[in-house]
C-alpha cells in the first residue's frame, strides 16, 4: 500500500492491513470488545477498547494487561507488514489506530502504577511513530 517514497532517507511509513470482518464485528459489538478480541485476537483496536474500558472503571492493572496484549499483537502485525522496529506508523491510516491506541493505553496505565520508565518509553515511542497520534492520545 506504500505509494509514496520517503525523500528524507528514513524508513517508509508502515500501514497495517485492514481487517474488514473485525471492523464489522467491532461495529456490531461496540459494547462488547471482549467478544471481538476473542474472535479476532490480532485486532488491536478491540484490546485498546478493553484497556480504555478497564481504565475508566478504575481497573488499572487490568487495563495494563489489555494494553500490553494489544501492543504485542500490534508489534507482530507491524513486523509482518515490513516494519523494522522504527519509522512512521501513521495515525491517518485507520488500521494503525488500534496499535497506537494500545501503545498510549500502555503508557497511561504504566504511569498510573508507577512504572515510570516504561510509561516514558511508551509515550516517546508513540511520539516517534506518529506525532498526530501523540497529540490526539496524550492530550
Amino acid at each position: 500500500m506504500n505509494s509514496h517514497r520517503n525523500l528524507l532517507g528514513g524508513p517508509d511509513p508502515t500501514y497495517l492491513q485492514e481487517n474488514e470482518e473485525a471492523y464489522a464485528l467491532f461495529g456490531e459489538k461496540s459494547g462488547a470488545p471482549a467478544e471481538v478480541a476473542a474472535a479476532f485476537p490480532t485486532f488491536s483496536l478491540a484490546w485498546a477498547a478493553l484497556a480504555d474500558e478497564a481504565f475508566e472503571g478504575g481497573r488499572v492493572v487490568e487495563s495494563y494487561a489489555y494494553a500490553r496484549t494489544g501492543y504485542h499483537r500490534g508489534l507482530d502485525s507491524l513486523r509482518r507488514a515490513g516494519w523494522k522496529g522504527h519509522g512512521p506508523i501513521p495515525w491517518s491510516h485507520e488500521a494503525n489506530r488500534g496499535f497506537l491506541r494500545c501503545l498510549a493505553a500502555l503508557g497511561r496505565a504504566a504511569g498510573t502504577i508507577n512504572e515510570t520508565e516504561e510509561s516514558e518509553r511508551c509515550w516517546q515511542f508513540l511520539k516517534d511513530s506518529s506525532e498526530e497520534a501523540y497529540a490526539e492520545l496524550k492530550g
